[in-house]
């Protein structure tokens, strides 16, 4: 297991993870340190600004976009357990700064510097093995800002495969969407709920015991409608997964 030193992180943890999922961000912390990264977590940070990007109201999405890079300008690589937000700040800042020649160049220049988990550890640090044990049969759900806004796909897939005691199964149209989409959900629930039905049927199709993801947002979509319905599969971060957990999986 190849280490990588003098390489410094800083997590960007989003809201979701922060305030309901604290733990997949020291799932993060503790595969990043494995590599020998140093990591630091900035006090100051907060929202991206996605939710008020995509519920069109601009003003308060640049002003939390603004905070945003005035928070991690300065450093070396910004690492975030959530495929959503890094594809709002590579894709969206430039739009919300274009008739701002300064923050749009800055924007330009942090966004660069934004990764995904598994995007960071495949594509910057090289890593093939997570030197972590996971036993179960886990499948992977491709979120939509991860797969299509990012083009990360292959990533979560390589190291996953390479964890072990975990027996890893595709599972069909795992790129299609589970109908959380932020504010998509909360304003048409109907619609939502149908299509996290039919993710559900596609990952107990697969038999797993697992399903996991790169976007926290999926996962409480996909995780409470199994929870409700009680099937036996369970929605785990892939960070998670990443940090290994001996007998994890009843």
């Amino acid at each position: 297991m190849a280490q990588k030193r003098g390489i410094s992180v800083s997590l960007f943890s989003t809201c979701l993870a922060d305030t309901f999922f604290p733990s997949v961000c020291f799932a993060t912390v503790a595969v990043l340190e494995r590599f020998g990264v140093d990591v630091r977590v900035p006090l100051s940070q907060t929202c991206c600004g996605q939710p008020a990007f995509n519920s069109g109201n601009r003003k308060e999405a640049r002003r939390m976009a603004a905070k945003f890079l005035s928070v991690f300008q300065g450093e070396e690589h910004i690492v975030t357990p959530s495929g959503s937000c890094a594809a709002m700040v590579k894709h969206e800042y430039p739009v919300l700064f274009r008739d701002e020649p300064r923050m749009l160049s800055l924007a330009y220049h942090v966004a660069g510097r934004v990764f995904e988990l598994s995007q960071f550890l495949v594509d910057v640090l090289g890593v093939e093995d997570p030197g972590s044990t996971y036993r179960g049969k886990v499948t992977y759900h491709d979120s939509c800002h991860l797969k299509r806004g990012l083009g990360v796909a292959d990533a979560p897939r390589t190291l996953l495969k390479a964890i072990r005691g975990v027996e890893f199964v595709e599972m069909e149209e795992s790129d299609r969407c589970c109908g959380f989409g932020g504010v998509f959900s909360v304003k048409y629930p109907h619609i939502s709920c149908r299509m996290a039905d039919r993710k559900i049927e596609r990952i107990l199709e697969t038999g797993a015991q697992v399903v996991t993801s790169g976007d926290i947002g999926c996962l409480m979509n996909i995780g409470g409608t199994i929870s409700r319905s009680g099937y036996p599969v369970r929605a785990v971060h892939i960070a998670e997964i990443l940090a290994g957990s001996e007998g994890a999986v009843p």
